[in-house]
């Protein structure tokens, strides 16, 4: 919340979270939680995927280059899918954009990179306009 203020938007203008989602059944449960807490009924109307089930967990290089998913997503206006995700735990059943990509208007974004230790931060994106 505090990205999206500090970058000055609401949540209901975000389109698509590039979760930082490592399919782990305590972390899934929680990001989506915490997403479902953060965007209230809007959290239904998102794309979120997890773009780690594609590439693996980089560790260092993960924020990053989920940041560049996240950046393409804007530019391509395609969220992109979340791989082999064929049973998600109870409680997780927002749209996690599974195993197919998704046309959609993306004009803001936000990417999740959480860690051990309470090193968590959301970076939000935005189509640059005039």
């Amino acid at each position: 919340l505090l990205a999206l203020d500090d970058a000055g938007f609401n949540t209901d203008q975000v389109n698509y979270i590039n979760a930082h989602g490592t399919s782990t059944p305590a972390g899934d449960i929680a990001e989506s939680n915490g997403i479902k807490r953060t965007y209230g009924d809007h959290a239904y109307d998102l794309c979120v995927s997890s773009t780690k089930s594609l590439t693996g967990h980089m560790l260092g290089a993960a924020g990053s280059a989920e940041a560049i998913f996240t950046i393409l997503a804007i530019r391509d206006q395609v969220a992109p899918p979340t791989i082999n995700l064929d049973n998600p735990e109870e409680g997780c059943d927002l749209n996690y954009v599974a195993h197919t990509a998704q046309e959609r208007k993306i004009n803001i974004a936000v990417s999740n990179s959480f860690g051990f230790g309470g090193t968590n931060g959301s970076l939000v994106f935005s189509k640059f306009s005039d």
